[in-house]
């Protein structure tokens, strides 16, 4: 972790009809666009949860774009659980936890 100002990490939980419409699949590709790393992940009890870190702007436009989400999506809330942490290597979809 580097600690510095320029790196922004946050978890966020996003719920609404998020599951079985694509939506970690567009979450990669969108903040893979955005130069993040992070992971993304189907929570059991319906939520999509994901981890973005980059440069605060890009982080917070990826926030701003899971607001939205995919086409098929209906996004009732986007939740910052958690600021900082460790900054992870690359993006990736995770299994349903």
């Amino acid at each position: 972790m580097s600690g510095g100002s320029e790196e922004r990490t946050a978890r966020v939980r996003i719920a609404g009809r998020v599951q079985g419409v694509g939506y970690r699949y567009w979450t990669e590709e969108e903040a893979r666009g955005l130069g993040l790393a992070g992971w993304v992940r189907n929570r059991r009890d319906g939520s999509v949860e994901a981890v973005f870190s980059g440069t605060p702007g890009s982080v917070a436009e990826m926030l701003r774009r899971c607001r939205a989400g995919p086409a098929a999506a209906a996004v009732s809330s986007v939740e910052v659980l958690e600021e900082g942490g460790e900054e992870p290597a690359g993006f990736e979809v995770l299994p349903t936890a």
